[in-house]
């Protein structure tokens, strides 16, 4: 069972936070992969959860995640607030359930207090993601996001070598998001993950777009450090299917410089392909999911360069972002883990939360599908991101 040493209300720098989470009960993929890497580094704890609204359920998880009985929760209010009422209760709120439930926990956990770090997207909706922020703003509370590549020390990296002007003046912004695990009909078999997933009422206005297509729009935001101004969109779903499953972008990010994002779950074969490129004056850069413990470099007029992660020739935020000696590969549970370690050390400190994504980043990935179904709905046409 967890057991938590120390039962202030605060903590010193080396406590602990103390977590709870919503969502992630049986059968659940991405809940037991936030427990891994909230508790990785120690930074936090899981001592809390609303696993399921089936009691049964909720407390099956709970004995799996080594939970007392008396902390474990069907609903996610009585949580809330019962665990304020403990000298020892949680400080934050891990929201890792289907989209429709990311803005009222997100609500109830800033009410009662509580920091917030939710998987992503958001919420469902660009109005839900506006509501959460200002709810955010008024709270006082930190909000965490995981934009889980965005952890990965050679995506660091890669935004580094772009920040110094290594490659010049910003040319093109290529990114690639792309599964094959939905070309069958997941969803119309009762599949749990693939249904909700194209259900428009739980995952919202995007399908493809709103779960892998947010994640390929932060990462060539967060390495070009360009925003994207425009897009040009063109989405489809498969027959049966409501929501989008293949994407196809065209991107136009500050300055006029053109852009291209491709997501798709319906690329039979493909696992989990995100694989982000940034062309500039001087060279371009190529980084790779299949591959993220290597940065390559290619360069107009020099020989090709690949970079190591956990390298002394790395900047420190790189290099800080890797746990082992160069050549021991780690991977997205690490790449997780550093995303969680920063949100317990900003609660710690009340440090910014950067480089892990916040609220600003949840708006941001809203807006982008907001702006992508608005525009293949007309015809393609050119729409600009509007927060």
């Amino acid at each position: 069972m967890t057991d938590v040493n120390d039962p202030g209300a605060a903590g010193s720098a080396a406590t602990p936070v103390r977590l709870a989470m919503v969502g992630g009960g049986p059968g659940a993929f991405i809940g037991p992969v936030h427990r891994m890497a909230a508790e990785l580094d120690r930074r936090m704890v899981l001592v809390a959860g609303a696993f399921s609204a089936d009691a049964v359920r909720s407390r099956e998880a709970g004995t799996a995640y080594g939970l007392w009985p008396d902390r474990v929760y069907d609903d996610y209010r009585a949580m809330m607030a019962a665990e304020a009422a403990r000298p020892d209760g949680a400080e934050a709120v891990a929201i890792v359930t289907p989209n429709d439930l990311h803005l009222p926990v997100a609500r109830a956990a800033l009410e009662a207090g509580l920091h917030v770090i939710s998987d992503k997207p958001a919420t469902r909706t660009l109005a839900e993601a506006q509501a959460l922020r200002a709810l955010v703003e008024q709270s006082g509370r930190l909000y965490g996001l995981t934009y889980t590549y965005t952890g990965y020390p050679m995506l660091r990296a890669a935004r580094g070598v772009v920040a110094r002007g290594e490659l010049g003046p910003v040319r093109k912004v290529v990114v690639e998001y792309s599964q094959g695990w939905l070309s069958r009909s997941l969803d119309l078999a009762g599949d749990k993950q693939a249904s909700w997933r194209m259900d428009p009422e739980a995952s919202g206005a995007g399908g493809c777009s709103g779960d892998i297509g947010v994640h390929a729009f932060q990462a060539a935001e967060f390495v070009s450090g360009i925003r994207v101004e425009r897009v040009c969109a063109d989405l489809s779903a498969s027959p049966g299917r409501t929501l989008d499953d293949d994407c196809n972008v065209l991107l136009r990010f500050a300055g006029d410089v053109p852009g291209v994002l491709i997501a798709s779950q319906v690329a039979s074969g493909d696992r989990n392909g995100l694989r982000v490129r940034v062309y500039g004056e001087r060279g371009g850069l190529d980084w790779s999911h299949e591959s993220p413990d290597r940065l390559t470099l290619n360069w107009l007029d020099a020989p090709t360069q690949i970079l190591h992660a956990a390298s002394g020739y790395l900047d420190a935020g790189s290099r800080m972002a890797s746990r082992l000696p160069v050549g021991h590969p780690e991977g997205f549970i690490e790449a997780f883990a550093n995303i969680y370690r920063e949100f317990a050390a900003a609660i710690r400190s009340g440090a910014s939360l950067s480089p892990a994504p916040d609220i600003r980043e949840g708006v941001r990935g809203m807006a982008f599908v907001d702006a992508a179904v608005r525009s293949s709905r007309d015809a393609a046409r050119w729409t600009r991101i509007e927060e």
